[in-house]
């Protein structure tokens, strides 16, 4: 953190942004002086010092001008419609190369730079074994994502932190539920175990730093529905796993009304839901600790996941097919 002008903020050498951003330092340079693209503070020392803000710019300009834009076109665009320009690129994109594609891509957003360049890493496409992920939107931190309009309704909430306290965990909690996101995984650098135990109570993947580039793709693939034959056919092969509808005093609430219809199948089910929804998060646990057989935790989180939703359409047929108002019961 560093004060100019009576204000305290982040800046970064142009080396440093070079790292973040994955834009050569001679590019940032001409990016500077050829299209005024960015306005760094200058010290009494004549060093020149870029915000978040640039750096971000940087990311997206990168992107942009990967995917054919020109730099003329577009250096003196603001975050706001770069990321536009970017969403709209990405979803042509995605029209063409859905041919032959049998998943779905899942739509991520990216709170933090490093994480963002991270990901957009060729390493990290690796790792990810050429999956369809889709970044939607790139925040520098927690305080701007909570402050912006998302582009478009995200499946998966990406977030790097560096203190993990109660604070950030209602804001995390704030922002997944302003966008109404599907899934959140949570990096870290330092934090308080309880903090730590009632984020992945909640249903969070939670994990603290250094994670490798191939333990953060599983716990991406951990949350997309397992490709199966024609028995997945209410949840489309790579799409995301949806979170549980029924907790566990809900379904406990749902097995005792079997004793009052001719049916069991209310009970069975219900307890095969929460069976499956106990290994899945033992499963998640078990990534949320080691990396150790990371691949195989991921794939049993993954299967035990998409099992518990195909279970929990079945019980919502079942309670139709029986008169049963779930609704009233999860109140």
């Amino acid at each position: 953190m560093t004060e100019i002008n009576g204000t305290s903020r982040n800046f970064h050498k142009i080396g440093a942004v070079s790292s973040l951003s994955g834009v050569p330092t001679p590019t940032l340079r001409v990016w500077e002086l050829r299209y005024q693209t960015f306005q760094p503070h200058k010290t009494e020392s004549k060093h020149r010092l870029f915000t978040d803000d640039d750096v971000l710019k940087a990311t997206l300009l990168r992107r942009l001008t990967e995917q054919g834009h020109g730099i003329s076109n577009i250096a003196k665009l603001n975050t706001t419609e770069l990321n536009n320009l970017l969403q709209q690129q990405q979803e042509t994109n995605q029209r063409k190369a859905r041919t032959g594609l049998q998943g779905q891509s899942a739509s991520v957003a990216v709170v933090g730079l490093t994480l963002a360049a991270r990901i957009e890493s060729k390493k990290f496409t690796l790792s990810f074994n050429n999956q369809a992920i889709r970044i939607t939107d790139i925040f520098s931190n927690l305080n701007q994502a909570l402050s912006a309009t998302f582009q478009t309704k995200t499946q998966i909430l990406l977030i790097h932190t560096n203190s993990l306290d109660a604070g950030v965990q209602v804001d995390i909690h704030r922002l997944a539920k302003m966008n109404d996101s599907l899934q959140v995984i949570v990096l870290y650098n330092f934090g308080q175990e309880f903090i730590i135990e009632s984020m992945k109570r909640s249903g969070m993947i939670v994990r603290r730093e250094p994670i490798s580039d191939s333990d953060l793709a599983d716990l991406i693939n951990s949350l997309r529905v397992v490709d199966t034959e024609s028995s997945t056919a209410h949840l489309p092969s790579g799409t995301l796993i949806p979170a549980r509808k029924y907790d566990d005093i809900e379904l406990m609430r749902i097995a005792g009304i079997s004793t009052e219809v001719l049916c069991e199948c209310p009970r069975h089910v219900a307890e095969i839901i929460t069976q499956l929804a106990s290994f899945e998060q033992y499963s998640r646990d078990c990534l949320n600790k080691s990396t150790e057989d990371a691949h195989l935790h991921s794939y049993l989180s993954t299967v035990s996941g998409s099992a518990r939703a195909l279970f929990e359409s079945a019980l919502e047929m079942v309670a139709k097919h029986e008169g049963i108002d779930l609704r009233a019961l999860s109140k």
